[in-house]
C-alpha cells in the first residue's frame, strides 16, 4: 500500500498540470457549455443529465469496489476460498434492472429531444429561411424571402426561428454554432429527383442580440481551422433595415482607374449591390463586417498578427489570399500599389449602418 501511495504522490503534479493545461483549452464564445439559445440549452441539459448519470455510476461502482476491497481483503493466515456468488438471482436482478432504469431515464428525454429538434421549419412562414452553402473555405448565406446573398456573417432577428437548409458547393463541411445549436453536415452531391441539392435541415433561435461564433466542424482541407463565420443577432427593426440596405444600389469608386480595376479584377466574381457576379462572397457590406476572410479581425487597436483595420486586412487579403488561407480559391491578382490602396479603401467604406 505504501508503494502505491508513493507512486500516486509522484503522479499528482502531473495530473495537476494536465488539469491546468486543459482548463485553458478552447474559447468561451465557442463553447457548448455556454448556451445562448433554447436549442443549445436543451442540448446542454441532455449533456448534464448524461454526465450526472455517469458520475452516479462511477461513484457507486468505486464505493462498492472500495468497500469490497477493505471488507473482504485476504487477512494473514486466512487461506479459505471466499463465498462464491454466481447464480445469485437477487444480485443478478439488481445489476440488470438498475442500468435499465438509468438507460430509460437518459433515453426518454434524449429521444424526445432528437425528434423535437429535428422539426422542419422550412415551410413555416413565421421562420426566417436561410440557405447555407459551404465552400472551401467560406460560407454563403442566401435569404430566399428577401432574395439576398451574403457571406461570412449571418444576420438574423432575435426571437425568431431561423430555419437552415445546408448544402455544400464542393466537399463535405459541417455547419456549427456551438452557443446556439448543434451541428449538421453540408454534404456534397448531385441534385436529387426533385431537382434540389443534397441538403440537411436544422433550426435555432437567438433570444438576445449579440455576435455568436460559428465554425466548420468537418475536416475539409488545408484551411479547415480558418473556416469561421459570425452570427449577428439584431432586433427586428435593425434586421429589416439591413435587408433593405442590402438591396439598395451601391455607387462604384469615383476614380475611373480604381473603378475599372475593381470591375475588371473583382466584380467578375464578387457582387457590390446590384452589380457584379455572385460566384464568390457578396461584398456589399464588407466594411461593416467584423472580419475579412472570416479570420482577419477588424480593429483599430491591433494586438495580434491576425488583427488590423478593415482597410489593412483587405489589402493583406487581396495582395496574397494564399498566405492568409492556404488552399483558398481566390486568385492572386496583379495590382499596382495605387490600385490595391484604392480598392481596399473603397471596400472598407462599404458599410451598412442598420443598428440604430
Amino acid at each position: 500500500m505504501m508503494k502505491r501511495w508513493n507512486v500516486g504522490k509522484r503522479l499528482l503534479p502531473l495530473f495537476a498540470g494536465m488539469v491546468l493545461l486543459l482548463s485553458a483549452c478552447g474559447r468561451a464564445d465557442l463553447s457548448t457549455l455556454n448556451p445562448q439559445g433554447p436549442v443549445a440549452q436543451e442540448q446542454f441539459n441532455l449533456m448534464k443529465l448524461a454526465i450526472a448519470i455517469m458520475i452516479i455510476v462511477v461513484i457507486v461502482v468505486f464505493a462498492i469496489s472500495l468497500y469490497v476491497i477493505v471488507r473482504f481483503r485476504r487477512r494473514p493466515g486466512d487461506n479459505k476460498i471466499p463465498v462464491q456468488v454466481e447464480g445469485n438471482h437477487k444480485l443478478e436482478i439488481i445489476w440488470t434492472v438498475i442500468p435499465l432504469i438509468m438507460l430509460v431515464i437518459l433515453g426518454v428525454p434524449t429521444v424526445n429531444s432528437v425528434f423535437g429538434l429535428a422539426k422542419d421549419y422550412t415551410k413555416d412562414k413565421e421562420a426566417v429561411q436561410v440557405e447555407v452553402t459551404s465552400h472551401q473555405f467560406w460560407w454563403e448565406f442566401y435569404y430566399p424571402e428577401y432574395d439576398i446573398h451574403t457571406a461570412q456573417e449571418l444576420v438574423i432577428p432575435t426571437g425568431k426561428k431561423i430555419s437552415i437548409k445546408a448544402k455544400s458547393g464542393d466537399v463535405t463541411h459541417a455547419f456549427w454554432i456551438p452557443s446556439l445549436a448543434g451541428k449538421i453536415d453540408t454534404n456534397a452531391g448531385a441534385a436529387d429527383a426533385d431537382g434540389t441539392a443534397n441538403t440537411n435541415i436544422m433550426y435555432f433561435e437567438a433570444p438576445k442580440a449579440g455576435v455568436y461564433l460559428g465554425k466548420c466542424a468537418e475536416l475539409c482541407g488545408p484551411s479547415h481551422a480558418l473556416m469561421d463565420f459570425k452570427v449577428k443577432a439584431v432586433d427586428s427593426a435593425s434586421f429589416e433595415r439591413w435587408t433593405t440596405a442590402q438591396k439598395a444600389p451601391v455607387a462604384l469608386p469615383s476614380d475611373p482607374a480604381i473603378k475599372d480595376s475593381l470591375v475588371k479584377n473583382c466584380l467578375s466574381c464578387h457582387a457590390v449591390g446590384d452589380q457584379g457576379g455572385l460566384s464568390y462572397p457578396n461584398l456589399t457590406d464588407i466594411g461593416s463586417r467584423l472580419t475579412v476572410a472570416g479570420i482577419l479581425v477588424n480593429t483599430d487597436k491591433a494586438e495580434y498578427e491576425n488583427e488590423g483595420t478593415t482597410e489593412e486586412n483587405l489589402k493583406r487579403w487581396i495582395k496574397d489570399p494564399e498566405a492568409v488561407k492556404p488552399g483558398a480559391q481566390m486568385p492572386k491578382v496583379d495590382l499596382s500599389e495605387q490600385e490595391l490602396d484604392g480598392i481596399a479603401k473603397y471596400l472598407a467604406g462599404l458599410k451598412i449602418d442598420y443598428e440604430k
